[in-house]
């Protein structure tokens, strides 16, 4: 009997684990999926969601958990607004990066920068979706029951020593519902965001900080 018991118990924990596991996009698959999140992109316009960011240091024993709210509006224009446990924003717009700590702001003209302009529109691709340059990125894509996955490692040497990897998680709807950056000290951030509204007004005064 006691037998039987670890074997069922044994039997969910695979099943289970099956469910979450990752499984590579067959050719097909990828461009199905590829022309849904490029018409999702396309149509979104504006979009509003709340956010949780959770930082994974190796010499921390519990990541670190800030939280606030994100709006984009089509093509580029993205704020990230931090709210707890402390109050900071940044906006990029107009190849400007705009910094808000608690009142106290500064500013970056990417204009001149050929790397903080990758970065720039990675960001703003990660939030909207459209992410697929294979000139830039070497992309490889998986799914699971509840995602479909796109990892991007940079091709740009100087890209690469910011950000390792990038993983973006869609749900089925084709938007992106989470995104984890590693760092090539492999600490990691990941970002998931809920209570999503698309295409509901924005004003272009909420990018201003």
């Amino acid at each position: 009997m006691k037998n039987s018991v670890l074997y069922v118990f044994f039997l969910m924990a695979v099943t289970l684990s099956g469910f979450a596991q990752e499984q590579k996009m067959s050719a097909a698959e990828v461009t199905s999926f590829k022309n849904g999140v490029n018409a999702t992109a396309k149509n979104t316009k504006t979009l509003t969601t709340d956010f949780v960011q959770f930082k994974h240091m190796d010499f921390l024993s519990k990541d670190i958990e800030t939280s606030g709210k994100m709006s984009f509006k089509a093509p580029a224009m993205l704020l990230w607004q931090y709210t707890k446990p402390y109050q900071y924003s940044v906006v990029f717009k107009n190849n400007k990066i705009t910094i808000n700590d608690a009142g106290k702001k500064s500013a970056m003209d990417m204009g001149n920068s050929k790397m903080f302009n990758k970065l720039n529109k990675l960001i703003v691709g990660s939030v909207s979706g459209n992410v697929f340059d294979e000139a830039e990125f070497t992309i490889t894509y998986f799914k699971t029951a509840e995602y479909n996955i796109t990892k991007l490692v940079p091709k740009d040497a100087a890209l690469k020593k910011y950000i390792n990897q990038m993983e973006l998680y869609f749900d089925k709807k084709n938007m992106v519902a989470q995104v984890k950056m590693i760092e090539p000290s492999n600490d990691y951030t990941t970002i998931v965001f809920k209570n999503k509204v698309v295409n509901a007004p924005v004003p272009d005064s909420v990018f201003s900080n």
